[in-house]
């Protein structure tokens, strides 16, 4: 008996169909030799700082560097159940090995490998290694599992990440909140890439615009324009000259053939910029509805940084294409050269530049699938994807390009005419995602050569203005993301940049859940701009931290320890050695105002800030720090202390209500509140009672109930 192991019920119910385990049980399924079961994420995760030191509960810096030799882990509570299962079924005596089936990469690697050792396994585990969860791509990758030792340095690399994460972001968090008494999130990839946010966003309110002139000439069909002049009296005097005689003299005329290349195939990133840019998704939104697509074995797996497909995809991707354009609609006189013969696939195949896994392409299934019943957000990152495979395998787009320079009054004039010889590709991406911009004719007016004299009808001068620099979208901001601290690294890196394909989407959304930056602009674009917070941040965060560079540089490292030529010892001497002087050596910015940075400041000492973004409610009734309103409850703004009222609160729905800003202040200052009309979960009756709050020295709260007209009381459930 075989135990497979996933990383989600959903890629699990697939594995055992195919697999034919179709009994089903309590946590798994089993059957035909295989038991089917999954981890529901990150079962095991590391322990926070006080299972190793009580003294850790409290943020101190007499404390830090926090620097485990011994690392420990632990089950949280919302998985113990099924953590508990998958250690029964590998202590199973039928049990004689397992598949490792959760995600192909690197964070899967580190979650099967933690459920197996957490639950002190033994037993021999092979590797299902597959980029489609089609059928056939299953029972493939079932007839050639892979010995486990394949993935050592894989998991080598992942635990490193996932250690110096804890390392950097424990220390580095504790660090700067003591020092500016205000909890300060920090990452190994977050603050830099917040870092280039708040710089774009300098750069963008210290800019002032400057005017230009421009004189133009207008002739028929043809307006050629000057060089820039920051003067405007300059612009006048050309423009008086050119008057004078109202006839300019043709200096050259050229034309230049180009092409556009058909478009790669997509990787995650440039899928995410892409529905970032067209449909107005985050990214996060895009990495979920292509794994919903590829759970549905409608796409191929999604967390790829590969835009090419292995030579041995070949022979199947004719029919393939053929099957996709037929299904979304596409002309199939568009995959055609212009002189009639057939398209090649060659250029979409390339094995070497291919590491864990392919592009992302539609599968064979999408083509019989019912596209109308999908969700509509993944039908439209379905539709992207296919579009992008027809677009890589039609021909290129060429177009002649026109430079036409006039002299006139001693200045010159210049004018681009573009022509398309052939669509190619950029027919079948205008037929499904028509662009705004007008396409320009060829010339209709005089016709021309060198050394002609040609008369202008108009000739004014255009004033225009210099502009800023633009926010960052998703889309632009994955892009310098991908590209940052590239000019550190090698040129035949693999993978350079902050983070990966499959991590920047949630660096973007945890910046903005710890407040640190946030959304503006329409429905469809959405500008990513830095808070005040965030500004704060990285007005005192020290060039280390927040270097694109340096971190670009661990993510190398890692991808050469996954390649097994880079020593996880020496990476983590670098990360403990880079906090430890970080710890040691750092001092408060200096002229800084903390009031100013991080809000007003009330007397109490490190964690009792009271920011001016949150209104305040009353005091804890534990330590009587202040309480403050936020968005899914009210916390106590002393960051030792864990007293809080959720707005979502399962006592109070209970009773048939609802917890409010004034209830709260009831409570916070006399410790109780009279409840009208509350609801009996068993008999459906009202009643009337005093509900009374009570606080445990951790700070967790308690309700009681007090009903009227009766001598005893019953106590409640707790608020969290």
């Amino acid at each position: 008996m075989k135990l497979v192991l996933a990383e989600k019920p959903s890629v699990a119910q697939s594995l055992a169909k195919v697999l034919g385990a179709n009994k089903r049980c309590d946590g798994y399924l089993e059957g035909n030799g295989y038991v089917v079961s999954w981890c529901v994420g990150h079962l095991v995760e590391l322990s926070q700082p006080e299972a190793y030191n009580e003294t850790y509960a409290k943020w101190r810096l007499e404390d830090l560097p926090i620097l485990p030799t011994a690392w420990m882990y632990q089950v949280s509570a919302s998985t113990k159940k099924q953590f508990g299962i998958l250690k029964d079924l590998m202590k199973r005596e039928d049990v004689k090995s397992l598949v490792c089936a959760t995600d192909a990469g690197r964070e899967g690697e580190l979650i099967f490998r933690l459920v197996y050792h957490q639950a002190d396994c033994r037993k021999p585990f092979e590797r299902l290694w597959i980029s489609s969860m089609e059928d056939q791509a299953i029972r493939d990758g079932f007839a050639h599992l892979e010995p486990s030792t394949q993935y050592d340095a894989l998991y080598e690399a992942a635990l490193c990440r996932e250690r110096a994460d804890w390392i950097v972001g424990m220390n580095a968090t504790r660090l700067f909140s003591c020092l500016y008494h205000q909890t300060l999130n920090v990452g190994r990839v977050m603050t830099p890439t917040l870092a280039m946010v708040v710089m774009r966003d300098a750069e963008i309110a210290a800019f002032v615009p400057k005017p230009f002139y421009t004189v133009q000439l207008g002739m028929d069909g043809i307006t050629a324009t000057s060089r820039r002049f920051e003067a405007k009296e300059d612009a006048q005097e050309v423009l008086a000259k050119c008057k004078e005689s109202m006839k300019a003299m043709v200096k050259s005329m050229d034309r230049k053939e180009k092409t556009e290349h058909a478009p790669l195939l997509y990787d995650l990133t440039s899928l995410q910029r892409d529905a970032n840019r067209i449909l107005g998704f985050t990214a996060q939104q895009t990495l979920n509805y292509t794994q919903a697509l590829y759970e549905k074995k409608l796409v191929t797996y999604p967390r790829t940084d590969s835009r090419y497909l292995t030579e041995d995809m070949k022979p199947m991707l004719p029919a393939l294409i053929t099957q996709v354009a037929e299904k979304i609609g596409a002309d199939a006189a568009d995959w055609k050269a212009d002189n009639g013969t057939e398209l090649s696939v060659d250029g979409m195949c390339d094995s070497r530049k291919v590491s864990d896994h392919h592009a992302i392409i539609p599968t064979g299934t999408m083509c019989a699938a019912d596209l109308a019943a999908l969700p509509s957000g993944e039908k439209a990152i379905l539709q992207l994807i296919a579009v992008r495979l027809l677009c890589a395998a039609a021909p290129n787009h060429r177009y002649a390009e026109d430079m036409i320079v006039l002299v006139c009054g001693g200045e010159e004039f210049t004018k681009k005419v573009r022509t398309v010889l052939y669509s190619g590709w950029k027919n079948i991406w205008q037929h499904f995602y028509p662009s705004k911009e007008k396409e320009q004719k060829p010339c209709g007016g005089p016709i021309l050569y060198p050394n002609a004299m040609v008369s202008f009808s108009q000739a004014e001068i255009k004033e225009g203005k210099t502009t800023a620099p633009k926010h960052f979208t998703e889309d632009t901001l994955l892009s310098s993301m991908e590209i940052a601290g590239a000019e550190d690294i090698p040129e035949d890196a693999e993978r350079k940049g902050l983070g990966t394909p499959a991590t920047r989407a949630g660096i973007i959304e945890k910046l903005g859940q710890k407040g640190f930056m946030e959304r503006k602009g329409d429905k469809k674009t959405h500008y990513l701009v830095s808070t005040d917070k965030g500004n704060a941040l990285i007005t005192v965060m020290p060039e280390q931290i927040q270097s694109a560079s340096m971190t670009a540089d661990w993510e190398q490292k890692l991808l050469r320890m996954e390649r097994g030529d880079y020593e996880a010892e020496d990476f983590m001497k670098e990360i403990t050695e880079m906090i430890s002087g970080l710890v040691q050596n750092y001092d408060t910015v200096k002229g800084t105002d903390k009031v100013n940075l991080f809000g007003e400041q009330r007397e109490g000492g490190p964690g009792r800030t009271l920011m001016t973004d949150h209104k305040r409610v009353g005091a804890c009734p534990c330590c009587q720090a202040d309480v403050l309103e936020k968005q899914k409850g009210w916390f106590c703004s002393n960051q030792e202390c864990r007293f809080v009222l959720w707005k979502d609160n399962a006592f109070f729905k209970s009773l048939g209500k609802r917890l409010s800003p004034s209830m709260v202040e009831k409570l916070l200052a006399d410790g109780r509140i009279r409840l009208k009309d509350c609801k009996s979960r068993k008999s459906g009756r009202s009643y009337n009672a005093t509900l009374l709050l009570t606080t445990e020295k951790n700070g967790r709260a308690n309700f009681n109930l007090e009903f009227e007209n009766s001598r005893g009381s019953m106590k409640g459930e707790r608020s969290r």
